[in-house]
């Protein structure tokens, strides 16, 4: 077991790595990666240059790490969705329909770094990409999961492609709630997702 100088370190430490996590997902947002420098990430989050070497031996790293905490948090988010509508007793598609409400949550919160996130899907050359495949598939997993369960319980087709529909439930999360954030932001929360809801459901043809 941590002592408390130990754990009151630790705690000290991961709040630091947040501040310069809130600092380089704001900044490279504004203005790219290579256009922030490590100066400006330090002074964003108020600490000093050498607190981000301590930290992270480049500024490469502190986006790889930052990429792998965001989509660790988004991950988390889904899973604890899913296994909250199983303890509830729901079903498979109420536990899709709340894991789409908790990655519109994600993204109402941190819409700066799903920005990010996506733009980073289709880069090809950055030193990270390995392991924002790996990340991204862990977020996806946790729909497949769910899929797979639906599937084998009859509440789903065995004929779907749960790789792909995983990854189509996300990415229209993901899509949806940027357009949301940068062309649509009068509408609540709620409404985005009551229109997600209702495409996952097959609820938009007019039949009943």
């Amino acid at each position: 077991m941590e002592s408390s100088t130990t754990s009151g370190g630790t705690s000290r430490r991961e709040a630091t790595r947040q501040k310069l996590y809130e600092a380089a997902v704001t900044l490279i947002a504004e203005q790219g990666f290579s256009a922030t420098t490590v100066d400006e990430i330090a002074e964003r989050a108020g600490v000093a240059k050498g607190t981000v070497y301590y930290n992270f031996a480049s500024k490469s790293v502190l986006f790889e790490e930052l990429l792998r905490h965001g989509v660790g948090l988004l991950t988390a988010s889904l899973r604890e969705a899913a296994e909250g509508t199983a303890r509830e007793g729901g079903s498979k598609v109420d536990a899709l329909d709340a894991m789409i409400r908790a990655g519109l949550v994600f993204i109402d919160r941190y819409p700066a770094f799903t920005q990010l996130y996506v733009a980073e899907l289709w880069r090809t050359n950055r030193a990270w990409q390995s392991t924002l495949m790996v990340v991204r598939q862990e977020a996806v997993a946790v729909v497949e999961g769910v899929l797979r369960e639906g599937v084998r319980g009859g509440e789903f087709s065995e004929e779907i492609d749960v790789p792909l529909t995983a990854a189509a439930l996300v990415g229209m999360v993901l899509v949806a709630a940027l357009d949301w954030k940068s062309f649509q932001p009068e509408r609540s929360l709620d409404d985005v997702h009551a229109a997600l809801s209702r495409l996952l459901q097959g609820r938009v043809s007019g039949r009943r």
